[in-house]
């Protein structure tokens, strides 16, 4: 059971690792304003259910990809309570890019939808 319980873990870290950064653009265009780091994390906490991410660190070399290949804006502000707090908004590279990735996922999930069909 121990090869299986691994090979589900490989599969479920796979699966999430493309999926993280679909996501994270999607709740940025979804917001009305920027978010800050932990904002996002409570956000994929509350809606996902521990399904993309496991820890909430996970998610901040994700966003620095995202920003690196022209995706994201930030800015940095401080914060009353603590360090100061990066906050992230999509730009329109990453909108352009949620559109198309958008698609593809689609088309993915679609695929796999029918090929589990008959294994239901």
């Amino acid at each position: 059971m121990g090869d299986l319980d691994a090979h589900f873990r490989k599969f479920r870290r796979e699966l999430s690792s493309g999926t993280v950064s679909l996501a994270l653009l999607a709740i940025l265009a979804a917001a009305n304003e920027p978010m800050y780091g932990y904002q996002i994390a409570k956000r994929f906490e509350r809606d996902g259910d521990g399904v993309l991410i496991g820890k909430q660190s996970a998610l901040y070399p994700v966003l620095r990809t995202l920003q690196g290949n022209g995706l994201l804006d930030s800015h940095v502000e401080p914060s009353d309570t603590g360090p100061p707090r990066r906050y992230y908004r999509i730009n329109a590279n990453g909108r352009e890019a949620l559109r198309d990735w958008t698609s593809a996922w689609t088309s993915t999930r679609d695929f796999v939808d029918t090929a589990l069909e008959d294994v239901k």
